[in-house]
């Protein structure tokens, strides 16, 4: 049986729906279901000249036909105008992704792709909501989630994701970078396929503290905790520079870098692959992939944005479902 993909488009206001009327269904060996507000999807289609069908979905029909989309609806609060952002509309983003998480959960999906939101928008309403990835991980009772993100040639992990630069040192530990390193290396053989996956990992401060010159994190955390790692039999070298590591010859033996903090890799990442660039939450019982780039409200509703990025994420995660029945 072909994969069912269920797709989030994130912010009503955004690029979201103008994404999926980009691509073509018919090129993914795999079901794609979306869900959303039918009328959104509709006017957004309607407004770029995008003709894909869009059916109810209907779980009891194995639908072999992969030429248009089906949509679970979920009705938006107030209409939304593409590029204008509404308060009343957040908690309609929620909703969305809860209903992807739980039928994955449930074993009712294989995996889900999610557009991008505006995290503003949704605290504006009163909603604490920091990212996709904690949100998802509150879901599934997931207390260690991992950020992948990944390109064509580079996979980039983080021991801390959305924390203020501040209190980044403190939440680097042992036990943290433990936790990282082999929720990385269960997840790259399982969903990846690689056998023996090499980590490099970055130091904390500039020239990996330079013997402790420029800070101890490396002296008395990370390499003691990268050697016990190494003695329990898991591919992963380091503390490295992060400044040298991210380059070509570097990075020629690596299959994930992980680095301690979110802007100490990802620059790096998104310079050389921002438009086909995707986000994979490693740590989940379920498959999540994700675009990397946010709302673009400017673009909204223009047929300018590029679907680059939702492309790549949603082949990642039916190549990751495949894997991870094969690994099973």
């Amino acid at each position: 049986m072909i994969p069912s993909i269920v797709i989030s488009t994130g912010e009503p206001a955004g690029i979201g729906p103008d994404l999926l009327a980009k691509i073509s269904p018919r090129q993914y060996k795999a079901r794609l279901i979306l869900v959303a507000d039918p009328t959104l999807i509709q006017d957004r289609f309607n407004n770029l000249n995008c003709n894909i069908s869009v059916v109810k979905f209907d779980p009891d029909n194995t639908f072999n036909d992969q030429s248009g989309f089906e949509i679970i609806p979920i009705p938006l609060a107030e209409p939304s105008i593409p590029g204008t952002l509404n308060v009343e509309n957040a908690s309609y983003v929620l909703e969305v992704l809860k209903l992807c998480c739980q039928g994955c959960l449930d074993n009712r999906f294989s995996a889900m792709v999610t557009g991008p939101v505006q995290k503003n928008i949704i605290n504006q309403a009163g909603i604490p909501f920091s990212g996709h990835t904690e949100f998802l991980a509150e879901i599934c009772n997931i207390e260690k989630p991992v950020m992948l993100l990944a390109s064509d040639d580079l996979r980039v992990a983080l021991v801390t994701t959305h924390l203020p630069l501040k209190r980044v040192p403190k939440h680097i530990t042992g036990k943290n970078i433990t936790d990282t390193v082999h929720i990385i290396n269960k997840d790259m053989r399982a969903r990846f396929g690689l056998k023996s996956p090499h980590i490099k990992v970055c130091g904390l401060n500039p020239h990996a503290g330079e013997n402790g010159y420029l800070g101890r994190e490396e002296i008395d955390i990370i390499i003691p905790t990268l050697e016990k790692l190494k003695l329990s039999g898991i591919n992963v070298s380091g503390p490295y520079p992060a400044d040298t590591l991210f380059t070509p010859d570097n990075l020629k033996d690596a299959d994930v870098v992980l680095a301690m903090y979110h802007d100490q890799g990802l620059p790096v990442l998104k310079n050389v692959g921002f438009h086909n660039a995707i986000n994979t939450t490693l740590g989940l019982p379920i498959i999540r992939t994700s675009v990397d780039h946010g709302t673009a409200l400017s673009l909204a509703g223009t047929g300018k944005a590029d679907s680059g990025s939702l492309h790549a994420a949603i082949n990642s995660a039916i190549d990751q479902a495949y894997n991870r029945a094969n690994f099973a």
